[in-house]
């Protein structure tokens, strides 16, 4: 993570942007931003312990989108007049790099388990992501700053990005609970 990857961590403010007001509204978007750091940084890291397998055809694509849809959030933020706040991402990113070191049943290589819950945890980070579009899309409407058509984007890529996390996580946990009991 470089400094220019999150802006505007020195600026404050909560005043009233447009008709929103950025206090609040500010420390949610922060809470989605470091949510989004560990969801950006697991996707990659799930796709590439898969490169060259056909789960991992799948995830490459959708770890990018992740990242994507980041840098929009950062966007967003950055629209609103809302500072990103370094000690939130410092923070999502410590914790997603521990959570990796977690037993599996497996002292060194990875357990067929991992991937089952790595699924489950990236469905979980893309639910929370769509809630956070679904906040936004009402406000949308409200203040110019933001772009309905463009939130509605990404809660409709949010969207089947759940869809295909489920289909490989029932997938991949019938596979692995069949063959391993």
């Amino acid at each position: 993570m470089s400094r220019s990857d999150v802006p505007g961590a020195n600026a404050t403010s909560t005043k009233p942007a447009g008709s929103l007001t950025v206090g609040l509204l500010g420390i949610y978007l922060n809470d989605h931003l470091a949510g989004a750091t560990v969801g950006t940084r697991r996707a990659g890291y799930v796709a590439r312990a898969h490169r060259g397998t056909p789960l991992g055809e799948v995830l490459e694509p959708l770890a990018r989108e992740i990242a994507e849809d980041r840098r929009s959030l950062l966007g967003v933020m950055h629209r609103l007049g809302v500072p990103a706040r370094r000690y939130k991402v410092g923070a999502a990113v410590a914790a997603e790099w521990a959570g990796r070191f977690k037993p599996n049943g497996r002292v060194v290589n990875r357990s067929p388990l991992s991937t089952v819950l790595e699924l489950e945890f990236l469905r979980l980070g893309v639910e929370g992501k769509a809630a956070g579009w679904r906040t936004l899309r009402p406000l949308a409407d409200a203040d110019g700053r933001l772009d309905p058509r463009r939130i509605d984007e990404l809660l409709e890529r949010a969207e089947r990005q759940l869809r295909t996390l489920e289909d490989l996580r029932l997938r991949k946990a019938q596979e692995v609970f069949r063959a391993h009991g």
